[in-house]
């Protein structure tokens, strides 16, 4: 009788034919940061792992203190550990750019006012510390995404993986979960052990350029996708867009 293996996820880490993603390679597990990697197959682009038991986490766990720690530490050990070889970069900006550029390409109709907002998120792109040093990043924090097994937190749905700026992480994780400032605060003192200004500002600058990501995936998924119908991702992008623009009023970005 064959081997039945448990299998937590199946994993598409590319899917040009949809939306531009980083190239992928399996991320290693010897900090069980994330499920075991049973096997890639690449003849189908595909990455499948062993199942995990534990509990998904959700926003409403997320309110907690303690877990809000433990996340910190874990995304700090993700963003230590090695990068894989070959790992390609992963930009927020110039995923934001690639979206709106196919979607314009599929005559997805958008607000104008999206041409002042990518002014804004150049002029902020180019004003962002670039001392920090490239990590491993994960660039899909949503509370789902972390599997809490009693011991340790198991990061899951790696697909848009890759080596980038470790505060698209914590700022991207910070939109997601529509934390307040003050739970921003935490979130850096629990990674870095100190909450400085200007980690703080880095982190809301990516916070902004999340909300930006989702709206411009949501434009390009109306011309192309058809899991839902185009409104839905249209109502998507509108909702990320505004979101993006009012916080950008109040950080006076724009």
């Amino acid at each position: 009788m064959p081997t039945l293996l448990p299998i937590l996820s199946v994993e598409h880490p590319c899917q040009p034919q949809q939306y531009p993603k980083p190239r992928f390679r399996a991320i290693s597990t010897r900090d069980r940061l994330r499920p075991e990697v049973v096997a890639y197959l690449p003849e189908h682009n595909a990455l499948i792992t062993r199942f995990v038991p534990g509990k998904l986490l959700n926003a409403e766990d997320v309110q907690s203190p303690d877990t809000m720690g433990r996340i910190a530490q874990t995304l700090r050990r993700c963003h230590d550990a090695p990068i894989p070889d070959h790992l390609g970069e992963f930009s927020v900006f110039q995923t934001v750019r690639d979206y709106l550029n196919l979607a314009a390409e599929k005559n997805v109709t958008m607000p104008t006012s999206l041409v002042e907002a990518l002014t804004a998120l150049q002029r902020v792109e180019k004003g962002l510390n670039s001392s920090h040093p490239q990590v491993l990043t994960h660039n899909d924090l949503l509370a789902a995404n972390f599997i809490d097994d009693g011991v340790n937190l198991r990061v899951i749905d790696w697909e848009y993986g890759g080596k980038g700026d470790r505060f698209f992480d914590l700022g991207n994780f910070a939109a997601n979960l529509q934390l307040t400032e003050q739970q921003e605060q935490a979130l850096l003192h629990a990674y870095f052990g100190e909450v400085r200004p200007e980690d703080l500002r880095h982190l809301q600058i990516m916070r902004l350029a999340s909300d930006l990501r989702e709206a411009a995936w949501g434009y390009l998924q109306s011309g192309i996708s058809k899991l839902h119908s185009p409104k839905y991702y249209l109502d998507y992008g509108a909702k990320h867009f505004d979101r993006f623009s009012a916080a950008a009023r109040k950080a006076n970005v724009v």
